[in-house]
């Protein structure tokens, strides 16, 4: 990933929340049929190893977990807040005619090395966890057990665990960081109006 240096993004806590708020990683895989992708949702723990740890699961019947046997070398792409800018939004615009359109984003580059658990209790543990993260703000939060066990039980035995401990995490946030001050807070202004919140506000922060 090309990064110059005024969008390279290198804070720990930087990184986690990204990967936390956006938690539908795309789990890039290369195999004999060559390059392949696949959109998991992701548990991410920082407290372990250097960098933390990946862990989720997959189909079965998806083929991911035999092409890519423990041990093997992967990357997974978390994309957060991203939206188009117009150079009609820069004031300076208006003044010197020298801006083009352009697209500002978040983004998470986690590579490591995948294991494969096939092993109903790590299928279990995973699913009870994005369960509770993800159910947390319902007022009646599912859980496992509101479903019948033998239906739990054999909804399980249709998926396999993964784990990838990341080895290095490569952050990019393009926020208008390279332009003047009242540039970057109007197309944050834009956007805002235009309901696009979360990256306004980062490009507010960006300063």
């Amino acid at each position: 990933m090309y990064i110059p240096a005024h969008f390279a993004e290198t804070r720990p806590e930087e990184l986690a929340r990204i990967i936390r708020e956006n938690p539908l990683g795309i789990l890039v895989t290369h195999g004999d049929a060559g390059l392949d992708a696949d959109h998991i949702p992701f548990e991410y723990d920082a407290d372990v190893g250097t960098h933390g740890v990946l862990t989720g699961h997959v189909a079965r019947a998806n083929p991911l977990w035999q092409r890519s046997p423990t041990g093997t070398s992967v990357m997974v792409v978390f994309r957060g807040a991203q939206a188009y800018v117009s150079p009609n939004w820069y004031p300076s615009k208006h003044e010197t005619h020298r801006h083009v359109p352009t697209w500002n984003y978040e983004v998470v580059h986690a590579q490591g090395t995948i294991t494969i658990y096939d092993d109903e209790r790590f299928a279990r543990r995973i699913v009870a966890r994005l369960t509770r993260r993800h159910e947390a703000a319902e007022a009646r939060p599912w859980k496992m057990g509101d479903s019948a066990p033998d239906f739990i039980n054999e909804q399980l035995r249709h998926i396999v665990g993964i784990e990838i401990t990341i080895t290095s995490l490569t952050g990019k946030v393009k926020l208008g960081q390279n332009r003047e001050p009242r540039d970057r807070l109007g197309a944050a202004d834009n956007l805002e109006e235009r309901g696009h919140d979360t990256i306004a506000l980062a490009m507010r922060k960006a300063g």
